[in-house]
Formats: C-alpha cells, sequence, structure tokens
C-alpha cells in the first residue's frame, strides 16, 4: 500500500452527483485517496429518481480496469453497479488475473427511488463469480434478503444471515441495518473471527441519496491505509453519518450528503 491509496471504482454514473462513481470519487478524494475509474453504466438520474440507463459494453469496462491496473497500480478495487451478467463475467476475467487486489463489494441491486440497477437473473452470476472473490460485502438489508432468500427483520436475523453469508462464500460481510427500524442504526460485521455490531444515530431525513456508495469507498480507502475491517468500517459509519448530518438539502427527492465535510473542518 502507499500512503495516498490507489482505489479503482467499477460502478456506474450518476448524473445528479449523489451515489455511483460520482460519490466514490468525492469519498476517496476527500479521505485522502486516489481515485480511479471503470465506469458500468451512464445512468439519467437526479433526486427524484433514474430515468434512464445506458449501459457500456462489458469489453470496455475490462479495458478501463486492465490499463490503469497495469500503468498506475491498484491498491483496492471497490464494486458498486454491475447491472448484469455480460459485465460481471467480464469484471471477473479481470479480476482472475490480479487475484492480490483486495476488493471491497457494494451489491447494488436497486436505487434509493427504487429502480432496479442489477438484472434479476445477474444475481447468480454475481453470486458465482464475485462474491467469492471479495474482501468485504457490504449489502443492505433488502440486498441481503435477496442474497440469502429469507427476511431479516431483526439483529440476530442480520447476524444469522451474515453468518451464512461467510460460510457460503468465504468472504467478510458488513451488514448494513439503514433499512431496519428504531432510534439506532445497527451495522453488523461479520469476519472469519467474529461478528461486531456498530450502532449509529439515525437521523430523520431525505437526503440519504449515495450512503452505501460512500460507505463501501470510505472502507476502501481505510483498508488500503492499513485498517483492519473493523476499524475500516467503523470510520466509514462515522464519516457517513458526518455527511448525512450536513447533507446541503438540494433537490426534491432523495438529496446527496456532503462529501466534504471532513475536509471543511481541517481547513476552518
Amino acid at each position: 500500500m502507499t500512503s495516498m491509496p490507489r482505489i479503482l471504482i467499477v460502478a456506474g454514473s450518476d448524473s445528479g452527483g449523489g451515489a455511483g462513481i460520482q460519490a466514490d470519487i468525492k469519498t476517496i478524494t476527500a479521505l485522502g485517496g486516489y481515485a480511479m475509474t471503470a465506469i458500468t453504466a451512464i445512468t439519467v438520474q437526479n433526486t427524484l429518481g433514474v430515468h434512464g440507463v445506458h449501459v457500456i459494453p462489458p469489453e470496455i469496462i475490462a479495458q478501463q480496469m486492465q490499463v490503469v491496473i497495469e500503468d498506475i497500480g491498484v491498491d483496492i478495487i471497490k464494486l458498486g453497479m454491475l447491472g448484469d451478467v455480460a459485465t460481471i463475467h467480464a469484471i471477473a476475467d479481470v479480476l482472475e488475473h490480479d487475484t492480490h487486489i483486495p476488493v471491497i463489494l457494494d451489491p447494488v441491486m436497486t436505487a434509493k427511488g427504487g429502480a432496479r440497477l442489477l438484472q434479476q437473473h445477474a444475481l447468480d452470476a454475481l453470486k458465482a463469480r464475485l462474491i467469492p472473490r471479495a474482501t468485504l460485502i457490504t449489502p443492505n438489508l433488502p440486498e441481503a434478503e435477496q442474497l440469502l432468500a429469507c427476511a431479516i427483520t431483526s439483529v440476530q436475523h442480520m447476524r444469522e444471515a451474515a453468518k451464512k453469508v461467510h460460510d457460503a462464500y468465504g468472504c467478510a460481510v458488513l451488514m448494513k441495518g439503514g433499512h431496519g427500524e428504531g432510534a439506532q442504526i445497527v451495522n453488523l460485521l461479520h469476519t472469519g473471527d467474529g461478528s461486531y455490531a456498530m450502532h449509529s444515530q439515525r437521523i430523520d431525513t431525505p437526503h440519504t441519496h449515495g450512503t452505501g456508495c460512500t460507505m463501501a469507498s470510505a472502507i476502501a480507502l481505510r483498508y488500503g491505509l492499513g485498517d483492519d475491517l473493523y476499524h475500516a468500517c467503523l470510520f466509514a459509519q462515522h464519516y457517513v453519518h458526518g455527511a448525512i448530518v450536513r447533507a446541503p438539502h438540494f433537490g426534491g427527492g432523495h438529496g446527496p450528503l456532503h462529501h466534504g465535510w471532513c475536509i471543511e473542518q481541517k481547513l476552518s
């Protein structure tokens, strides 16, 4: 690893700037890393929803990854919106040649407004080729329910579900509890060493667009700096909470976070 971790983001573009590639770049830059991208899709998107999706050809996605790996070098790969089976296979083929690079996988399936961002039949390819390759996956509760085909309605269910994923695929799991209920959000990390619950105060706000992308990118950055997974996840939770608290309240729907709040604090 370097003092400025090189993070390759493989994800979709959000024209509204709140999620996807844009949120990833903002997060990694704000936290002191160097962001590179392989764009998987261009979305027509604002705070009110996803209005269109244009998928990038799989061979172009793979080439974007290959050229930066070969020239600049990559310390961590962060995977976000993948969309379809062909894209998943193209990415997995690249990763088979670079098995030393840790992978943080955010299994993006739907947008905040409900639009589907992963084709249903692509889920099997994700399970077969990318989840076993991941160092950590970061599903929210609806995504975990789709992965396991079961309901998750309590912290105990989260703990059991995270263990099932770890046992089935061999990767660490951060089960995010933002879709749960109660004044406290519980995020549950399960690794080969055990389970760790991390608590955060729930904020009553619609301005949470891009929280999953931001969380995974912050984890990738901190892991690239040498944190273990627990401390990387704990840091990311604090960072995302701060970004929600300071959200700029843009748009009429699910608004973006303030990714640069930590920079402002350092400069002031």
